[in-house]
């Protein structure tokens, strides 16, 4: 079993920059891809960033270039730092791990970013 919490959310004005965390209980063995995904208001979940266990990363379009994900396995924690954040970053961002062996994801409960123009 892991556990995922999330937190570093909170509300700035455009243009400033956040670093939030996924902190990790449990095992991580086994776990070969972290994400980052997120929910505006109205709209659908969806993927921000990813890291893989060999640091490949990946980025959604709109925040290649401002937005960095990264991990510590000796903390079992995962970052996205978010630079020259948009009024249209703001949502619900969620961590989320894939457990190979079982073929499951697992959540946190999400951090709210909130973007001021």
């Amino acid at each position: 079993q892991v556990t995922l919490v999330e937190s570093g959310g909170g509300l700035v004005q455009a243009g400033e920059s956040l670093r939030l965390s996924c902190a990790a209980s449990g095992s991580i063995l086994g776990v070969n891809v972290w994400g980052w995904y997120r929910r505006a208001p109205g709209q659908q979940r969806v993927l921000v960033a990813t890291i893989d266990n060999g640091g490949i990363t990946k980025y959604v379009d709109s925040v290649r270039g401002r937005f960095t994900i990264s991990r510590d396995n000796a903390e079992k924690t995962v970052y996205l730092q978010m630079d020259s954040l948009k009024p249209e970053d703001t949502a619900v961002y969620y961590c989320n791990a894939y457990y190979v062996p079982s073929r499951r994801y697992f959540w946190g409960q999400g951090t709210q970013v909130t973007v001021s123009s």
